[in-house]
């Protein structure tokens, strides 16, 4: 399938409860083990760094963080033939001048937008034929 194809099949979102924060760890950080018993967190690790962003409620230890975040759901499950989600959404967004934090699953993508952006983000992606679940 091409860019065009899935662009003009647009999808459903939702955004997740919750405020969020981005951590940034030492690459040789241990990652606290409270981060469990979180409903919604992410852990990456490279050689650079360990990241990790859960709700904000949950306070971690950390080298530098930045909070503030609102989430995006992709509503999936989504099949990996499918290309072009992702970069649709960040265009989108990136022409009304919002950042993102783009994260994936094995089932879909999580687009996190600074919380006094989310109401322009949710306009920009409804204009843009998206359309927002509860």
């Amino acid at each position: 399938m091409s860019l065009a194809c899935i662009t003009s099949m647009k999808l459903n979102l939702s955004v997740v409860n919750g405020c969020f924060t981005i951590h940034r760890f030492s690459s040789d950080a241990e990652f606290p083990m409270e981060i469990l018993q979180e409903p919604f967190y992410s852990i990456s690790r490279t050689e650079d760094e360990l990241s990790i962003v859960c709700e904000s409620s949950l306070i971690l230890k950390t080298e530098n963080y930045e909070t503030g975040w609102s989430c995006i759901k992709v509503l999936g499950p989504l099949d990996f033939s499918l290309t072009g989600i992702l970069a649709d959404i960040s265009k989108v967004l990136a022409n009304k001048k919002i950042s993102i934090f783009a994260l994936s699953t094995f089932d879909t993508d999580y687009i996190l937008v600074k919380k006094e952006q989310l109401k322009n983000a949710k306009q920009a992606l409804q204009n843009a034929e998206y359309k927002f679940k509860n």
